[in-house]
C-alpha cells in the first residue's frame, strides 16, 4: 500500500464522509503534561470511522460485483458502516451479527438498508457465515479490516488530523483487527514520518502483543471485554504487515480504566463514546509515561460511539465505583428501634448521598439482636469516600467489604 491509495481514497470520501471535529482536552492535558486533543470520529457517519473503509472498499468493486451484492459480519459498527455505504451506492448488503449483538446496533443496521441475520455467539461465528453466504450467492464479502481498500480508507483519519494538527507529535489508536491503526501508520510513514503512533488494545482481548512478538497473527484463547469493538481474536494479515513494519508500540488497558474514560468522555467532554472509541483516552489515563513516551501535541483517536443505552447506564455506574464516586459497604447496627436512622444520620453528616439502603437478618455471623445494613452511598470522588469510611469507623461501626 501507498499514499497514492490513501490519497485517492480521500478524494472518493470527500463528498459523501463527514470531516470529524477534533477538540481539547484540558483535564488530560494536565495529567500527561502535554498538549492532548481527541479527534472525535464518535461523530461520524454511523457513529464511528467504519463508513470511511466501508465505503472506498464498495465504491471500487467492479459492476458485476455490485450486482451480486455484499456481505459482511460484525457486532455492529462494521455493520452499519457496510449498510450505509452499500445503500448510498445503490448495492444491496446482507450482514450477519452475533446472536447477543447490542439491540440498537441491530435496529440501526436495517435502518440503513441491509438485510441482518443473527448467526452465532461471536463475531467469528458470525464470519462464517457471512463466508458461506457468500460462496453460495456470488456476493461479495466486505471484510471489517482485512483488505488494502479498507486500510486505506481508515487511513483518511490521518489525513484529516495532520490537516487539522500540522504540529501532531503522537497519535493514540484503539485497535482490533488492525484497520484503523495500519491506515494511520502508513499515511504518517508518508507525510508525516516523525509522528509517534501507538495502538492501544484492551487487555481482555489483546491479541497483537503476541503477534508481533511472534511474527505472524496468532488468536488469542479468550476475550471479555465491555469493549466490543476492538474484540477481536486475531490481527488481519493486510494489518498486520503495515503494523509490524510501521508501528513500535501497542499497550494495553484493563476494563476498570475503559470504564474511567468513558465517564471522562461523558463528564468533561460532553462526548458520547462507547468503551472501544474510549481506548485511547484509557491509555492516557492509566498508561506510565514511559511507556506511552509521548511527544506533543497529543490526538486520541475516539473511534465510535454507538453504544447501547443500557450498557452505557452500567459501564457509567463502572467507571463512578471505580473513580471513588459510589461507595458500597455492609454495617452491623443493633436490630433496635432508631438504629438505622442513628446510622444514616452519620452518613449525612459527612455530605454522601444516600442511594439505596437493604437490611439483612439472617447473615450466619450476626449475632442475635444484630441487623446487617447494606449502604450504596454516592461520594465525591476517592478522598471523600476514605473520610466517610472513616467517619463510620469512628462512631463505632463495623464495615464490611466495602467496594
Amino acid at each position: 500500500m501507498d499514499i497514492t491509495q490513501i490519497e485517492a481514497a480521500a478524494q472518493l470520501l470527500a463528498p459523501v464522509i463527514r470531516r470529524t471535529p477534533v477538540v481539547a482536552s484540558r483535564v488530560l492535558s494536565e495529567k500527561v503534561g502535554a498538549e492532548v486533543w481527541l479527534k472525535c470520529e464518535n461523530l461520524q457517519r454511523t457513529g464511528s470511522f467504519k463508513p470511511r473503509g466501508a465505503y472506498n472498499r464498495i465504491a471500487n468493486l467492479p459492476p458485476e460485483s455490485r450486482s451480486r451484492g455484499t456481505v459482511a459480519a460484525s457486532a455492529g459498527n462494521h455493520a452499519q458502516g457496510v449498510a450505509w455505504a452499500a445503500t448510498a451506492l445503490g448495492i444491496e448488503s446482507t450482514v450477519f451479527m452475533p446472536i447477543g449483538a447490542s439491540l440498537p446496533k441491530l435496529m440501526a443496521t436495517r435502518a440503513y438498508g441491509a438485510q441482518v441475520h443473527q448467526v452465532g455467539e461471536s463475531v467469528d461465528e458470525s464470519l462464517d457465515a457471512a463466508k458461506d453466504f457468500a460462496d453460495r450467492t456470488g456476493a461479495t464479502l466486505i471484510h471489517p479490516f482485512d483488505h488494502p481498500d479498507i486500510v486505506a480508507g481508515q487511513a483518511t483519519v490521518a489525513l484529516e488530523l495532520l490537516d487539522q494538527l500540522p504540529a501532531l507529535g503522537t497519535v493514540l489508536v484503539p485497535t482490533g483487527g488492525g484497520g484503523l491503526l495500519a491506515g494511520i501508520a502508513v499515511a504518517l510513514q508518508h507525510v508525516a514520518p516523525d509522528v509517534r503512533v501507538i495502538g492501544v488494545q484492551a487487555a481482555e482481548a489483546a491479541a497483537w502483543p503476541d503477534s508481533l512478538a511472534a511474527g505472524r497473527p496468532v488468536r488469542v484463547d479468550r476475550m471479555s471485554t465491555m469493549a466490543d469493538g476492538i474484540a477481536v481474536g486475531q490481527p488481519g494479515a493486510v494489518p498486520f504487515t503495515q503494523v509490524s513494519r510501521h508501528v513500535s508500540t501497542i499497550v494495553t488497558v484493563e476494563e476498570e480504566a475503559l470504564s474511567k474514560a468513558l465517564l471522562l468522555c461523558l463528564e468533561r467532554a460532553k462526548l458520547i463514546v462507547e468503551p472501544a472509541g474510549a481506548a485511547a483516552v484509557a491509555a492516557l489515563m492509566s498508561c506510565a509515561a514511559e511507556e506511552l513516551d509521548l511527544r506533543g501535541p497529543v490526538c486520541a483517536i475516539v473511534s465510535g460511539g454507538n453504544i447501547d443505552p443500557l450498557l452505557l447506564t452500567r459501564v457509567v455506574g463502572h467507571g463512578m465505583s471505580a473513580a471513588g464516586r459510589y461507595l458500597s459497604a455492609r454495617v452491623t447496627i443493633s436490630d433496635r428501634s432508631g438504629a438505622l436512622g442513628a446510622l444514616l444520620a452519620v452518613v449525612g453528616k459527612t455530605g454522601a448521598s444516600v442511594v439505596d439502603v437493604a437490611h439483612s437478618r439472617t447473615s450466619t455471623w450476626l449475632a442475635i439482636g444484630e441487623v446487617e445494613v447494606s449502604l450504596t452511598l454516592e461520594t465525591k470522588g476517592a478522598t471523600h469516600r476514605d473520610e466517610v469510611l472513616a467517619a463510620l469507623t469512628n462512631a463505632g461501626y463495623a464495615v464490611r467489604d466495602t467496594d
